[in-house]
């Protein structure tokens, strides 16, 4: 539904007494409906997106505890508590969350003064800003129970059940496109093992699961307008249990290769190792010791990892009909596909000087 369309006054009424006047769409997110309001100060009213994130309610328990933890961090330390996290801010009636009489989730925020996002890696000192957050984010809650959260997502970085997904829609082929990518389904099936990896390692014990945000982009961290230093993380909905290198691996795809996702000239489609080991270096420096040795031996897999499934998402999305992700040419995401398969085989080709920059970093 557009921003335009909904009416927040009912969600306003349950947090003021008086309904603020300036309440307008704020920001370019995709799944939430985001609104600043001004009234004695500023705040963020959020419609929550509840086809995504069916169970509003527990969606909320994993921010509310994950940003208490990250409060309570701060003070300890001396920090800046007020802006580390985001701040849920209670309704009149002293609940966390509104639902209106149409059956929509809102929550409110306050807004973080002084601070701004950014859509774009300029360059290599801002893509280390970004991994310091995120490590950082790491490190604040490297002692919060992952058993705690909820899936607000279920098997989102789960890469054998991605694989699984890949291998029923091409026996389906519902939309009959099963002819078109014989060639990417061969480059997934040849990796079938390499996306058990993480697994096996969780499962023998040499792999923690983690508190992980899951959607590592710059524009979720929020960036002191004066000094340029990161503030906090943002974009709290798909905190859920995971593994650390995920994380790391999803930011190493978007962030270090030389071309767009969707760019169809594969020979412009590499690994920078540069960005690589920039971002390498400001997340170790943020976990600052949180992580285990077999966690960091695993950063170089992890970004093969994300990059591999996404593909994967993208190949089955493709032989579904386009039913998830939003195209804008025929076959969008046949070339998402590919791109990301092209990254993965550069990745391979790397993967040596990779291991070499993370045991250069320990």
């Amino acid at each position: 539904m557009s921003t335009s369309k909904i009416n927040t006054a009912e969600a306003l009424g349950a947090y003021f007494n008086e309904i603020p006047s300036y309440c307008e769409p704020y920001g370019n997110g995709h799944i939430n409906d985001t609104f600043l309001v001004i009234a004695e100060r500023r705040y963020i009213l959020q419609r929550m997106n509840t086809t995504v994130f069916p169970h509003p309610e527990e969606l909320m328990e994993n921010i509310l505890g994950v940003t208490a933890h990250i409060r309570n961090k701060a003070k300890i330390s001396g920090g800046d508590a007020a802006r580390c996290t985001l701040a849920v801010v209670p309704t009149l009636d002293s609940k966390n969350f509104f639902c209106d009489n149409k059956g929509s989730y809102f929550r409110m925020y306050e807004f973080c003064e002084g601070t701004v996002a950014r859509d774009v890696v300029e360059n290599a000192e801002d893509f280390k800003n970004c991994a310091k957050a995120f490590g950082n984010f790491q490190q604040q809650l490297a002692d919060y129970p992952a058993c705690k959260l909820h899936e607000s997502i279920k098997n989102f970085h789960n890469t054998p059940w991605r694989y699984d997904n890949l291998i029923k829609a091409a026996e389906k082929d519902s939309c009959g496109r099963l002819c078109e990518i014989t060639a990417e389904l061969e480059f997934a099936k040849a990796r079938a093992e390499f996306c058990n990896t993480l697994e096996v390692a969780h499962k023998a014990g040499k792999l923690p699961l983690r508190v992980t945000h899951n959607d590592t982009k710059l524009n979720n961290i929020l960036f002191d307008e004066v000094t340029g230093a990161p503030v906090c993380v943002i974009d709290l909905d798909t905190v859920m249990p995971g593994y650390s290198v995920n994380d790391f691996g999803d930011s190493i795809r978007f962030g270090a290769n030389t071309a767009v996702e969707d760019e169809t000239d594969l020979s412009k489609v590499t690994l920078d190792l540069s960005l690589f080991e920039a971002y390498a270096e400001g997340f170790l420096m943020g976990c600052n010791g949180s992580l285990t040795e077999t966690e960091v031996d695993l950063l170089p897999v992890g970004a093969m990892m994300m990059t591999l499934e996404c593909g994967m998402r993208f190949l089955t999305d493709y032989l579904e009909g386009d039913v998830y992700f939003k195209i804008h040419r025929p076959r969008h995401n046949l070339d998402r596909a590919r791109n990301q398969f092209a990254l993965v085989a550069d990745m391979e080709k790397k993967l040596p000087e990779m291991k070499n920059i993370i045991e250069k970093l320990k």
